[in-house]
């Protein structure tokens, strides 16, 4: 296979070439190169977002495009558009977030979608540039030779998000720890290495149109999530289970302040952890144990110096030591 990866040095990106690789596929990447490419990549430099960013594409032929995208939707026409032709596949990494808000718990990929995208829109908010870079995929390489990755929530090595890392960091400094309930609230997310090696799957197997891509509801909870952040930290830190009553009545921001977190029973949870994903498990999605994703993530944090990247353009995670302390201290755990 010949594969061609717009980004491919980042979080999803990356992955998507390191799975690409140990495949032995020919992996050819378009970048401003900012980041060190992955050994064994064919690089091109290019800035997508600059008059004749896209030249170095002007030639060459390949079996799939990758496209990771999340800002304007034209960026992701003028390279559909531009590589059509000489790409059988496109493949864009969108998002969960397409759906129009809320949508009910076990929604499928035939949910309703969010109005207003275009595919030669300037950027606008994250549901729409998604939506827009879907919109502009299909525009180029039509329903059948495209395929729309609606991701969730990924995690893993790599992240410049902020998420689980956040999480590693204040569970190694150790002590109590605001740990948000229940213990057994149902998680789902996608380790980025699983969500790389099905769109690897998808592109051999030809697959076409949208699917959901995350784990299947309940592959994991938030305790397990945050005991295996103990574990393998090593830290004598101290899980205090808090209600979510007592999170919300203090002012914290779930997903936000307290990373993954949404309160049960909630719009927000139904959202970002109740998706059915049936269509990615029939189509080859295999999800690793969350253990396994923590102890990579970490070991990946302790070879980098212990602090994870921070993409400019989202903010940061985490909650303040002082909130979380006056929390603990007025007896909410």
């Amino acid at each position: 296979m010949r594969l061609l990866v717009l980004g491919g040095t980042e979080f999803a990106g990356r992955a998507v070439v390191e799975a690409a690789l140990g495949r032995d596929w020919e992996v050819t990447v378009l970048n401003r190169g900012r980041h060190a490419p992955v050994p064994g990549a064919r690089t091109l430099v290019g800035d997508r977002t600059a008059p004749g960013g896209l030249d170095a594409l002007k030639d060459g032929e390949w079996d799939a495009v990758v496209d990771t995208w999340s800002a304007a939707p034209r960026a992701v026409h003028e390279a559909a558009r531009l590589l059509r032709g000489r790409a059988r596949r496109y493949v864009y990494v969108s998002s969960c977030s397409v759906y129009t808000w809320a949508p009910p718990a076990g929604y499928a990929e035939d949910a309703p979608l969010v109005e207003g995208a275009e595919p030669d829109a300037e950027q606008t908010d994250y549901p729409r540039d998604k939506r827009g870079g879907e919109l502009a995929a299909v525009d180029a390489f039509g329903a059948a030779d495209s395929v729309l990755v609606r991701a969730g929530l990924i995690l893993g090595p790599y992240e410049n998000i902020g998420r689980l890392p956040w999480w590693l960091t204040r569970t190694a400094r150790g002590g109590p720890v605001l740990a948000p309930g229940p213990r057994e609230l149902p998680l789902q997310y996608v380790d980025v290495r699983d969500l790389a090696e099905w769109i690897c799957g998808a592109v051999e197997q030809g697959l076409s149109g949208p699917f959901n891509l995350i784990s299947p509801q309940g592959h994991a909870t938030m305790g397990e999530l945050l005991e295996a952040c103990v574990r393998v930290t090593g830290g004598p830190a101290e899980l205090r289970w808090t209600a979510p009553e007592i999170v919300l009545d203090a002012g914290i921001e779930p997903w936000t302040q307290l990373p993954v977190w949404v309160p049960p029973g909630s719009d927000m949870h139904d959202a970002l952890h109740s998706a059915d994903v049936s269509r990615a498990v029939a189509t080859g999605l295999v999800c690793r144990p969350v253990g396994e994703t923590v102890a990579d993530t970490w070991r990946w944090l302790q070879e980098i110096g212990g602090e994870a990247p921070q993409r400019p353009d989202r903010p940061r995670k985490g909650l303040d030591p002082e909130v979380e302390a006056k929390v603990l201290a007025a007896g909410g755990a």
